[in-house]
């Protein structure tokens, strides 16, 4: 069993990753909570509740923390993932209400509570993630493993020429973050699903047809380049469905940003690195983030060669296997839908 603490801002590729944690037959969430970035802090946490109780997890308690980044103004992305974050798929609307409490103190409190068990996954920005460190200095120690989806190094950032979103929308919340495991053992650092590596999970049309197949859907579920923009599904399994038009969306905003039609589905893979199911190859590294300059905010650096003369802080994914992963996630996401029917 793998006990999970999440913070997301569910966004397309977070919903994919929510939906195939889902599916594992080991996944406890213990908490999932939102931080603002694809969309404001209370839509990421009426979709990802919604999202839960689709996928068959009722009952898990969603909460919000902070609605706004550490020292810069939210910004948000309606054109890459829709103005309600789930591209064309509109949710049920949730049974369960958004918690009461606070998500900071949440995360400090479960930390506490179960020392050295919690792996926790952050694919948002850091924001919620650097309030929980500011609140216990320990999170380090006490957290089995951490699993960042941000960043770029050798590799073009999505936001700006050198910056990713994540990492875009809070640099100075991830600037802590990697400050707070400077001097921690190396089985305790931060695994960091970067750009370089995340931007090869290519997901295609034909991912999208595997996904309803392995769900025993009745019709081939065809998401095409030639069809017109916006089309809906209409598949008789709900959560193919709604994945589908949730994955039109982001294979037509790659498009329109002359990509492809495809989608980069960076937060699977994160939780799939998480979850331990994907293989993948790391090195450690000094990574710190420029705040400073107007021209560069959000960019990641990292020393791989120690020449800052600074511990590593961080174990940065140097090489993942797309192949694999897609197959596994056909074979569990095809697996829960099936079952939800």
């Amino acid at each position: 069993m793998t006990a999970f603490l999440l913070d997301v801002d569910t966004g397309i590729d977070d919903a994919l990753a929510l939906a195939y944690l889902a599916a594992l037959p080991d996944t406890e969430f213990v908490s999932v909570t939102a931080t603002p970035g694809n969309v404001d802090a209370d839509q990421v946490a009426r979709n990802t509740l919604a999202l839960l109780e689709l996928c068959g997890h009722p009952g898990v308690e969603v909460a919000i923390g902070s609605r706004a980044p550490l020292a810069i103004p939210l910004l948000t992305t309606p054109e890459t993932h829709g103005p309600q974050g789930i591209g064309y798929a509109v949710l049920p609307e949730p049974a369960g209400a958004v918690s009461a409490r606070n998500a900071v103190e949440l995360w400090v409190e479960h930390a506490r509570a179960r020392p050295g068990e919690l792996t926790a996954l952050i694919t948002a920005p850091l924001t919620n993630f650097a309030l929980a460190l500011r609140q216990e200095p320990r999170l380090p120690e006490l957290l089995a493993k951490v699993v960042i989806m941000g960043g770029s190094f050798y590799y073009q950032g999505n936001t700006t020429p050198t910056a990713e979103w994540n990492t875009h929308v809070d640099p100075h919340a991830a600037k802590e973050v990697y400050a707070a495991f400077q001097g921690q053992p190396l089985d305790k650092l931060p695994i960091v699903c970067s750009l370089d590596t995340t931007e090869r999970m290519e997901l295609h049309p034909d991912h999208v047809r595997q996904l309803a197949e392995a769900a025993g859907a009745p019709d081939p579920e065809l998401v095409l380049p030639d069809q017109p923009e916006g089309r809906r599904s209409t598949s008789g399994n709900t959560l193919i469905r709604h994945l589908s038009d949730a994955l039109r969306f982001y294979f037509e905003f790659h498009r329109h940003y002359d990509q492809g039609y495809i989608a980069h589905v960076h937060d699977y893979f994160a939780a799939g690195v998480a979850a331990g199911t994907l293989d993948f190859e790391a090195r450690p590294a000094t990574v710190d983030v420029e705040t400073v300059s107007t021209m560069l905010m959000g960019t990641t650096v990292a020393d791989f060669r120690g020449l800052w003369g600074a511990p590593p802080n961080a174990r940065v994914v140097s090489a993942n296997y797309p192949e694999a992963a897609f197959g596994e996630l056909v074979s569990a996401v095809g697996s829960l839908a099936r079952r939800l029917g």
